[in-house]
């Protein structure tokens, strides 16, 4: 545990915070910067002699629901969440579902690239977020936005080659997410709605596939404008567990002059 570290660092979330950014009245002559130990002791459930130990390097090392109700009254980020576990010499304890809201610069991703089809998806392979054109691509976001379960339950929707090495990316992190989030009910739904619809998603839920994610390509067949030759191109979000999808085409090619005609007729 490193106690010095640790207290530097409670300190310094602590002095980081606006009193209203956490729901307490500014007021007037506060001489401390950011909030105080005993509102933060408050917010946290702890007593405020347990906290001032733990800001001056003196306290014992917290336990894992000590360091989580300290992350949710600092409001820490998932990295400094995670940092604040590795500081007290604790494992991470992963959180209970995987996040489904998308950060404020990835969601402006996806309006800067009118002529690129963009998703976000969720762990789960819920698509979380997307822009028109992914949307006048893919269809029917709305009504059916997990990729594993259009995959898989929904083959007549599937329009595109590559199947068998999707259905394997889909298993792995599926999987993945099945081991950090065993508490997450929509999860465990899903993937009973899986198991019990799909004989193929049980044959390759068996291989244990891992995959990462990477570029690949594909064909999809497009109701109004044909096959279109796709490429899908991933960022990860390490801290949401998080994945932004790209659908692009090659420069100069029958497939990107269909991407930007598409493009031309959707609302900006």
């Amino acid at each position: 545990m490193a106690r010095g570290e640790l207290a530097r660092f409670l300190r310094d979330r602590r002095e980081g915070l606006r009193p209203d950014g956490v729901g307490l009245p500014a007021g007037p002559g506060r001489r401390t910067p950011g909030l105080r130990r005993e509102e933060v002791a408050d917010l946290a459930g702890m007593s405020v002699d347990y906290y001032v130990r733990l800001e001056q390097a003196r306290g014992p090392r917290p336990s894992p629901r000590i360091l989580e109700s300290l992350a949710d009254a600092l409001r820490l980020a998932p990295a400094e969440r995670t940092h604040l576990f590795r500081l007290a010499g604790v494992a991470p304890q992963p959180p209970a579902v995987p996040p489904r809201t998308v950060r404020p610069y990835v969601a402006g991703l996806l309006h800067r690239l009118p002529q690129t089809g963009v998703v976000v998806t969720a762990a789960t392979y819920d698509v979380i977020a997307w822009n028109p054109l992914a949307e006048a691509l893919l269809g029917n976001l709305h009504y059916q936005p997990n990729l594993a379960r259009r995959r898989f339950l929904l083959r007549e929707e599937v329009l595109t080659t590559g199947h068998e090495e999707f259905g394997e990316y889909a298993v792995a992190r599926l999987r993945a997410a099945a081991d950090r989030y065993p508490r997450d009910r929509a999860l465990a739904a899903l993937l009973a709605e899986l198991r019990a619809g799909s004989a193929e998603f049980n044959q390759i839920w068996a291989t244990n596939p891992v995959r990462a994610p990477g570029h690949r390509t594909k064909t999809m067949t497009h109701p109004e404008l044909g096959p279109l030759h796709i490429n899908c191109d991933i960022l990860t979000v390490p801290d949401d567990d998080q994945q932004v999808v790209f659908l692009t085409a090659d420069p100069d090619t029958p497939t990107a002059r269909a991407l930007h005609h598409l493009s031309a007729l959707l609302p900006t």
